[in-house]
Order: C-alpha cells, then sequence, then structure tokens
C-alpha cells in the first residue's frame, strides 16, 4: 500500500471514491455516498458487494468474518487479485486501527 489510506472512502470492494474519475465527472455519486446505488449496479437495484459488506457490518469485505469468499471473485470481475488485495487491506487496517 503506498501512502495513507482514506478508510472513510475504502468501498466495500477496496476501491477509493476519493480521487475516482468516475466520480470526478459526475458519471457515479460514489458507492457510500449512494449507499450502494452507484450507476453500474443501477439495474440490479445496488451494489451486491455494498449490500452484502452492510448485512455483514463491515465496511469493506477484507474485514467480514466470511472473508474470503468464493462468491466475492465472481462479482469483483474487474480486479482479478481481488482476494489478495482485500486481505493487504484487512492487514493494514487492524495495524492501524488494532
Amino acid at each position: 500500500m503506498s501512502g495513507p489510506i482514506r478508510w472513510d472512502a475504502l468501498t466495500p470492494c477496496g476501491e477509493c471514491c476519493a480521487g475516482c474519475a468516475k466520480k470526478q465527472d459526475g458519471f457515479c455519486r460514489g458507492c457510500i455516498e449512494s449507499d450502494g446505488h452507484c450507476k453500474e449496479w443501477e439495474q440490479s437495484g445496488g451494489c451486491p458487494i455494498f449490500r452484502c459488506a452492510k448485512a455483514h457490518n463491515v465496511s469493506f469485505c477484507g474485514l467480514c468474518p466470511d472473508f474470503p469468499c468464493d462468491w466475492l471473485p465472481k462479482k469483483v470481475t474487474w480486479n482479478p487479485n481481488i482476494v489478495a488485495h482485500l486481505a493487504a487491506l484487512a492487514g493494514e487496517y487492524e495495524k492501524q486501527n488494532g
């Protein structure tokens, strides 16, 4: 991880809305700000990753007691290393927040 992580801007799938081009261009309001109702998931009623993290009461998937689950890589198709990415974030979160 390079630089400080903005935990308040980290989405359940490990992305960061801060500085995101889609958000800056007005294409997306942001996963956190829209309660998971971002443009990319609007046809399915909202982001299933966001809903799952909310149901598990975690801010991002790496903190979930069921992580890693078989379901996650099937939904986060844009990041083939999603499990390793979220595991690294969870490790960093634990270091910083104990």
